[in-house]
C-alpha cells in the first residue's frame, strides 16, 4: 500500500504558528454575521501549495463541527491529487478553476468550473485543481479535515526550501 501524507490543513496552521489559528471562531458561536469588507485573509497553511491566503468565516476546522472557510488563490495555482476523510462542499465565488478527478492530475480532462459553480464530493474522492485565474472558493465541511495527498512527494511540507519557501516537490517521473 503507497503511504499517504496525512495533513490537518488548519490544525497545521496552528501548528506551524499560521494566523488562521487565532481567527477561529469559539466552540461557543453560534452565528455568525461577516460582510465582504470584514472578511481578513491570512496566508493558507502550509499543507497547501504556497501562494494560496484563506479566511475562516465559522468553526473551527480542527475540531468536530462544521466549518465554512475561503481560499483564495492566484492564477496558474495548482492543488495535486488528493482526498479528503469528510464530505467537502465547495462554491467558486469569484474567478474560474478547473477541477479533475481521480489519483493522477490530466490539466486536459479538468472541468472548468466559473464563478458562481458548486460542487461537492463524498469522502476519499481523489480530485485536483488548477486555476485558470485569481480564484476565491468557499468549503463548508465538518472538522476535523485533513488534506491526503496522494503521492506523498506533492505534500508542499515536505519540501520546504533553506530561505522557508514551500511548493511541490520537483519529481523526475
Amino acid at each position: 500500500m503507497k503511504p499517504k501524507a496525512a495533513v490537518v490543513i488548519i490544525g497545521v496552521a496552528i501548528a506551524t504558528g499560521s494566523s488562521l489559528g487565532s481567527i477561529a471562531r469559539s466552540e461557543t458561536d453560534t452565528r455568525a454575521i461577516i460582510s465582504p469588507k470584514d472578511v481578513k485573509w491570512a496566508p493558507a497553511p502550509a499543507s497547501l501549495p504556497a501562494g494560496a491566503e484563506a479566511a475562516l468565516l465559522y468553526g473551527d476546522p480542527t475540531k468536530e463541527g462544521l466549518f465554512a472557510l475561503r481560499v483564495k488563490v492566484p492564477k496558474d495555482y495548482y492543488i495535486p491529487p488528493h482526498t479528503h476523510p469528510k464530505a467537502e462542499v465547495v462554491t467558486v465565488l469569484t474567478g474560474k478553476f478547473s477541477l479533475g478527478m481521480g489519483p493522477k492530475a490530466d490539466r486536459t480532462s479538468a472541468k472548468p468550473i466559473d464563478a458562481g459553480g458548486f460542487m461537492a464530493m463524498p469522502p476519499q474522492a481523489a480530485h485536483y485543481v488548477f486555476a485558470d485565474e485569481e480564484t476565491v472558493l468557499q468549503i463548508t465541511s465538518v472538522g476535523p479535515w485533513s488534506i491526503d495527498y496522494i503521492d506523498p512527494r506533492d505534500d508542499p511540507r515536505l519540501n520546504i526550501a533553506p530561505d522557508g519557501r514551500r511548493g511541490a516537490a520537483q519529481r523526475e517521473d
